[in-house]
């Protein structure tokens, strides 16, 4: 399927959400080309989640100003199991568990019928999930064993539009290392010859850009995207002189 016109992958224009009666966000404006990886920071509640969550179209997200088009469809038209038909996916931040369902069995319904024996195992094998396949999806998982399932369920699913929150929240060293091969591997490895895959993630530490090539990085503060640049270098100026006086850095606007 065409991106729509020659234009971004992704196309959010003067976004506004709100959530419970609240405003989050205040006029987020974020184009994401095909192949490009971006990077969300910001202080907690700023919204970086519910920007996401609002992509992917959960309910409780009220959307009152502004448009998201992806691939050139209006996402606020669509379900969100339309929105993964297009081509959307997200690795949330803490996974849901679902009793009944094998790991496995949650991998075969995202790929579409796609992924055959050969490829689920190579999956498995990549992201160390062996005995994990045949468990209950996330039920009793530690918090690296669920990120992995989540990478697990996204490798399978291939889509064209990759949402990850927090990816390094809640797992240690060496989970973080395969989750970010992962997550290189779809976005910027061999799955990359497809020229509609593209990337959004959260972070706050930044540790799971030492495995993931990222292109832009952006600061949404106060409901907004108050800062653009390279994603390394607005983490080193946040580690130094925090949000407030980076957003004010003209430097750091591409």
């Amino acid at each position: 399927m065409a991106t729509g016109a020659g234009g971004p992958l992704l196309s959010i224009r003067d976004l506004h959400v709100r959530i419970g009666g609240r405003d989050v966000l205040r006029g987020v404006n974020l184009a994401i080309a095909s192949d490009e990886t971006h990077v969300l920071l910001g202080p907690n509640g700023s919204g970086k989640t519910t920007l996401l969550k609002t992509i992917l179209g959960m309910p409780g997200y009220e959307v009152d100003q502004g448009s998201i088009e992806f691939k050139g469809v209006d996402l606020l038209t669509l379900e969100i199991d339309e929105r993964a038909r297009l081509g959307i996916g997200i690795a949330f931040q803490r996974p849901p568990s679902v009793r009944g369902v094998k790991l496995r069995q949650i991998m075969e319904l995202a790929s579409g019928g796609r992924a055959g024996e050969g490829r689920l195992s190579a999956i498995a094998e990549e992201l160390e999930l062996g005995q994990m396949l045949e468990r209950d999806v996330n039920m009793g998982f530690s918090g690296g064993e669920a990120k992995r399932s989540e990478m697990g369920q996204l490798l399978a699913q291939q889509p064209d539009l990759a949402l990850f929150d927090e990816p390094e929240s809640g797992v240690d060293l060496d989970n973080i290392a395969v989750v970010g091969g992962a997550i290189q591997h779809l976005l910027k490895g061999p799955l990359a010859n497809d020229p509609r895959r593209a990337g959004l993630i959260i972070t706050h530490t930044g540790h799971i850009l030492k495995y993931v090539n990222a292109d832009v990085g952006h600061v949404l503060y106060e409901g907004r995207i108050a800062c653009s640049g390279n994603p390394l270098d607005l983490i080193a100026d946040i580690g130094r002189q925090g949000y407030e006086k980076c957003v004010e850095c003209a430097t750091c606007n591409l």
